[in-house]
């Protein structure tokens, strides 16, 4: 697959991508964990049919030392047995925030009240965060066709 068009190399979507790019790094910056960041960030991009974010985030996790099993069940998180409460309840919000055209409604308060067992303010202020982050990005690259595959861990040119 070739893509639509390299983001980085037009004015305004190069522009609004280093936006995101910075969203982000104040998201690693929180005290939301950063494992929970990426298993959130590869479910959303799975959801999203975004190639490129799913490579990006199974390799960045596995550099930073994730388990190739639990990134590999992060689509089964339900049947799973390998992720804590809280990243149970972490993967839920984001499918639920991922998902909001599919819905009857907005995101359930029993999904973010389970959400809220595992999060404070602050860390649920990330975890919406970065679903609307993630979301952002997934729709840009997979518009603009970003190829899958090419990826080195610890690239990092996008989200």
């Amino acid at each position: 697959m070739e893509a639509r068009l390299n983001p980085f190399a037009s004015p305004v979507m190069g522009k609004v991508f280093k936006h995101l790019i910075a969203a982000n790094q104040v998201l690693l910056e929180s005290t939301l964990p950063v494992a929970t960041q990426e298993l959130v960030k590869l479910r959303a991009s799975q959801i999203n049919g975004c190639g490129h974010c799913v490579d990006m985030h199974f390799k960045d996790a596995v550099h930073a030392g994730e388990e190739a099993t639990r990134l590999n069940l992060v689509a089964v998180w339900r049947e799973a047995t390998v992720f804590t409460e809280a990243e149970r309840a972490a993967l839920e919000l984001a499918e639920e925030g991922t998902r909001l055209a599919d819905a009857a409604g907005p995101v359930g308060d029993e999904v973010w009240e389970r959400a809220a067992e595992h999060y404070d303010a602050e860390q649920l202020a990330a975890l919406v965060s970065l679903i609307a982050v993630i979301n952002a990005f997934n729709r840009g690259n997979v518009m603009t066709r970003q190829p899958a595959g090419g990826y080195r861990a610890g690239q990092r040119h996008t989200l």
